[in-house]
């Protein structure tokens, strides 16, 4: 008996794929549009080398950037008007030096005023002040011992104000040198000089033991021989001025003297003398 033989088919085994109805995927199509729409996408605008011109209807303005930095956008302009009508501040420091330089200003103002009141209305003069005469003794230049010179001073002092006196203070100091040697020394005496008073006084100045080199001595005696013996003279005197019923603090007067003399003796004779003038205020 003969096997029965089946046709044997080589082509692949068909899957079998679930296909919805055509109707069904319509459906699920619309409803993914309704609850997931998805945008379309433009394609992108080609470059272009250059600028793209404003669309129809729109302007460009150009302003200056200085003027961009100058006026605010509108919502800031009342912040910007509020702080620019706010005073600027000033420190504590700034405000006190202003206020010291105000008062200094004013106290040199006011001093000036009284200075020029004064002045118009005392019209002050400076006293003048000169060497009447120099009386010599107690040189003895031929011994090399020590000496003690003596020197009696004449000053006339003048003091040409009609409305200020002058107060000579306890103080006072007048010395005589030769070159760099102190030879002798004294006081003025305590007195007050009127106005428009002219007051002469001899100062005795006394000096002790004073050295003297050789070549001191050999100078003196070649000067005595030509008539031409130099001296110096300081003067330094405290006094308060008086004006009215007012007096003054204590001024210093100041007088150096320049002088030559004829001879060591009491009759001599002062042949020339420059003096020079100044005052201590304080």
């Amino acid at each position: 008996m003969a096997d029965r033989v089946h046709p044997r088919d080589d082509s692949p085994p068909q899957t079998t794929e679930f296909k919805p109805p055509p109707a069904a995927a319509q459906l699920q199509e619309e409803y993914d549009q309704v609850h997931y729409p998805v945008s379309p996408r433009k394609p992108d605008a080609p470059r272009s080398e250059k600028p793209v011109p404003p669309p129809p209807g729109t302007y460009v303005i150009q302003i200056p950037k200085d003027q961009v930095y100058r006026v605010p956008p509108p919502e800031n302009a009342k912040r910007h008007e509020r702080l620019t009508r706010r005073k600027p501040s000033r420190s504590p420091c700034c405000c006190c030096l202003c206020w010291l330089l105000a008062l200094l200003t004013a106290f040199i103002f006011l001093v000036g005023v009284a200075a020029a009141v004064f002045y118009f209305v005392f019209r002050p003069e400076l006293p003048g002040y000169s060497v009447e005469r120099l009386s010599i003794s107690g040189f003895n230049l031929t011994s090399s011992r020590r000496v003690s010179p003596e020197f009696d001073v004449t000053v006339r002092a003048n003091n040409p104000n009609d409305k200020i006196g002058i107060y000579y203070r306890r103080g006072s100091s007048v010395d005589v040198f030769y070159d760099s040697v102190k030879l002798a020394t004294g006081s003025l005496p305590i007195f007050y000089q009127g106005t428009n008073n002219v007051t002469v006084f001899v100062t005795p100045l006394k000096g002790s033991a004073v050295e003297l080199t050789s070549g001191d001595r050999t100078a003196m005696i070649d000067e005595t021989s030509k008539g031409q013996v130099p001296f110096k003279l300081a003067l330094r005197a405290p006094v308060k001025i008086k004006v009215g019923s007012v007096e003054t603090w204590e001024i210093t007067v100041k007088i150096d003297c320049d002088l030559t003399v004829d001879n060591l003796t009491a009759t001599a004779e002062i042949g020339s003398k420059k003096c020079d003038y100044g005052v201590d205020l304080w």
